[in-house]
């Protein structure tokens, strides 16, 4: 099925990708930042807070946006 990636790492960039039926939020997650830790990240579908066990549907809007940048300083 056809979903639209959102990867706000680094310089970011937006794509359709294509996923196997009944795929979680915590699958795609896996895929596509290996390594990450999923609480270092705001996570949603459609704009809106998603689960790890959420199973994802055609068309959904998926973003990964890290909460921690790499060499920022602390506030």
């Amino acid at each position: 099925m056809k979903c639209m990636y959102i990867n706000n790492d680094g310089a970011g960039f937006a794509d359709y990708i294509e996923i196997p039926e009944g795929t979680t939020v915590a699958q795609l997650f896996a895929q596509r930042v290996p390594g990450g830790q999923p609480s270092d990240y705001l996570i949603r579908v459609n704009r809106q807070p998603a689960v790890a066990d959420q199973v994802l549907e055609a068309g959904d809007r998926i973003s990964f946006t890290p909460t921690k940048i790499e060499g920022a300083c602390p506030a």
